[in-house]
C-alpha cells in the first residue's frame, strides 16, 4: 500500500512538468485556490494537489463543447464516495487495487470520468527488520532513481456536504492512490506499490471522455524494474506531526536485490 509520501515543489514547476493550462490555473485562484507548502509527510485527509482534467465551466449552450482543460487542483487524501452519508470513510479509502478498480462500487464510475495523477517526489514503506532478535520496523523512502517526479496514477470524485453552512462550499474533492503488485526487489519491502503513468500516456488517462475500460487498464503498468530506489531514513517520519527534508535523506545505504538480510 501507499500509507505516506512527500510532495514538495513548488505549484509552478508542477504547471510546467505536468502541461497545465494556465487558464485553469487563473480560474482556481479566486476564490478558493490554495497553495500548498511543502509536505514531506503527507498522511491520509492532508490536502494535496492532483493533475486533472475537467470541462471548462459556463460553457455557452449555443456552441460545441470544448475540450476538457488540464488543471492543478487541490483535493484531500483519502476518496469519499459521492453516495457516502460520512466523508470519514474517506480515511479507510487511500488507496484502490489497480487489479479491482473497475469492480468496486467507491471506484468503478471514478475510473471511468474521474482520473487523476498525484504528483510525488517518493512515498514511504516500512519492513520488518531484526534487531538484535527483536522485530523493528524500519522506514524506507522510494523514489524514481536519479530524482524526478512519480506520477502517481489516482482518482478523484466529489462530494456535497448536505449540512453545509448557506455562504460555506458545500463541495469536498478528495482522491486515492492506484496501487499494484510489487513485482521486482522493491516487493521485498512491501508487496504493493503506487501505480505510475508514464508521460506518453497522461493525455488519454486523464481524458474525461476516455472511457473505454479495457484501454484504459492497458495505461496502467507497474515500474520498471531498476527505475526505483529505496534507502533507509530516520524513523521520525513514523510521527505524522514530523515534517522537514530530513525525512527523505538516508539513514543507510540503498535497497537492492543483492543485499543480504
Amino acid at each position: 500500500m501507499c500509507g505516506r509520501y512527500a510532495t514538495a515543489r513548488e505549484p509552478a514547476d508542477l504547471i510546467e512538468e505536468f502541461g497545465i493550462d494556465w487558464a485553469a490555473v487563473d480560474e482556481q485562484l479566486a476564490p478558493n485556490y490554495k497553495q500548498l507548502a511543502p509536505n514531506y509527510n503527507v498522511a491520509p485527509t492532508d490536502e494535496v494537489y492532483a493533475v486533472v482534467e475537467r470541462f471548462p465551466k459556463d460553457q455557452p449552450a449555443d456552441q460545441p463543447i470544448a475540450a476538457p482543460q488540464r488543471q492543478l487542483r487541490v483535493v484531500r487524501w483519502g476518496l469519499v464516495p459521492s453516495w457516502a452519508k460520512d466523508p470519514k470513510i474517506g480515511s479507510k479509502l487511500i488507496n484502490a487495487r489497480a487489479e479491482t478498480l473497475a469492480e468496486k462500487p467507491a471506484f468503478r464510475r471514478a475510473f471511468a470520468v474521474r482520473r487523476c495523477l498525484l504528483p510525488a517526489d517518493g512515498y514511504f514503506e516500512w519492513f520488518t527488520e531484526d534487531d538484535a532478535g527483536k522485530p523493528r520496523k524500519q522506514p524506507y523512502f522510494i523514489r524514481n532513481r536519479g530524482g524526478g517526479v512519480l506520477p502517481m496514477a489516482g482518482l478523484y470524485e466529489f462530494w456535497r456536504d448536505p449540512h453545509a453552512e448557506p455562504d460555506a462550499d458545500p463541495w469536498l474533492c478528495t482522491a486515492v492512490v492506484i496501487t499494484t503488485e510489487a513485482t521486482d526487489e522493491l516487493g521485498r519491502i512491501h508487496d504493493r506499490m503506487p501505480m505510475l503513468v508514464e508521460p506518453e500516456n497522461w493525455a488519454r488517462w486523464l481524458d474525461p471522455r476516455f472511457e473505454d475500460l479495457d484501454q484504459l487498464r492497458e495505461l496502467l503498468v507497474p515500474a520498471a524494474p531498476g527505475r526505483l530506489e529505496a534507502f533507509p531514513v530516520s524513523t521520525d517520519v513514523n510521527d505524522v506531526r514530523n515534517d522537514g527534508p530530513h525525512l527523505i535523506e538516508p539513514v543507510g545505504p540503498q535497497y537492492g536485490a543483492s543485499q543480504k538480510r
